[in-house]
Formats: C-alpha cells, sequence, structure tokens
C-alpha cells in the first residue's frame, strides 16, 4: 500500500493516531520521526507501549527517514508517518515531491503561539512554514480525526 497519512502532532503516538486514525486505515505500522525520541530507548518503550502489538513500530530521525521513506512507500501494509513538528515533513516533502498531502493533527499551546483552531496553535513563523510547504504543491488541511471534516490551510493560518 503505502504510507496513507503524513501528519504533524506535537503528541506523536497517542489514541487519535492508533485508534482514531490507525483502525479506519488498517494501518501494519507507524513511523515516528522525531530526532529526540531516536535517540532515547526508554522513550521509545513509552510510545511502543501504546501501540498493539500487531502493529510494527519505526523510530527515525528526520535524516533517517528522508532515506527511508521510498521504502516505506513500497511496503505492502499500509502505514502512518507521524512527525512532531513542521520542520520534519517540510524537510520530506522537499526531497522528490514525495509528500503530497499533509494532516495537521495537533500543535498545541506554547509561548508565541495563538490559537487557530482549537487544536492547532501556531506561531506567525510556523504558519508561514505551513504556506511554504502548500506553495510547493503539498495539500496542507487540519484534521484530529477522521470523522471531522478537514479544514483547509487558508482557513487556520
Amino acid at each position: 500500500m503505502s504510507i496513507a497519512l503524513f501528519r504533524i502532532d506535537d503528541r506523536l503516538i497517542h489514541g487519535q493516531v492508533v485508534v482514531g486514525w490507525g483502525k479506519p486505515l488498517n494501518i501494519g505500522f507507524i513511523v515516528l520521526v522525531d530526532d529526540a525520541v531516536r535517540a532515547n530507548p526508554w522513550e521509545q518503550e513509552l510510545y511502543r507501549m501504546g501501540v498493539p502489538a500487531e502493529i510494527d513500530v519505526v523510530f527515525a530521525t528526520t535524516a533517517e527517514a528522508d532515506q527511508q521513506l521510498s521504502a516505506w512507500e513500497r511496503d505492502p501494509r499500509v502505514g502512518i508517518l507521524v512527525a512532531g513538528d513542521i520542520a520534519a515533513l517540510a524537510r520530506l516533502a522537499g526531497n522528490g515531491g514525495r509528500v503530497e498531502r499533509v494532516n495537521v493533527g495537533g500543535l498545541h499551546h506554547r509561548p508565541g503561539r495563538t490559537e487557530r483552531l482549537r487544536y492547532v496553535y501556531l506561531s506567525d513563523a510556523e504558519a508561514a512554514e505551513l504556506k511554504a510547504l502548500a506553495a510547493r504543491g503539498v495539500e496542507v488541511t487540519a484534521q484530529d480525526v477522521p470523522t471531522a471534516s478537514p479544514v483547509p490551510l487558508e482557513d487556520f493560518t
């Protein structure tokens, strides 16, 4: 199949990803792209505990994801790739146009960010990053769960 969902979510792997998106998509693997988590076996184990045993979890740095994306796209199983920040997905999208759609699933409050949707808080710089991604031909929408309607980028930036 390939990667059915490229998601930006600062909580990384959690119930909405595993149950909300994973079950309807019938996923076989999740790729978690985060340099810090990739370097921390203890944190990896915590994320693994929230995923059913039949779903593989791959931990990758942004650089590793850039190198492995083609292989994951050829995997016969359905997968989800989740990154905690916009920059990681922008890098993957920038190399060969392999990422066509990005789902902004949850970027939460922190200093410098303002509420754009109840589950999306962005700084002006982050909004500009998403607009730049869209300008390169990537469809960017926000959608916390699959039963919600996707919100077009222009409606939350």
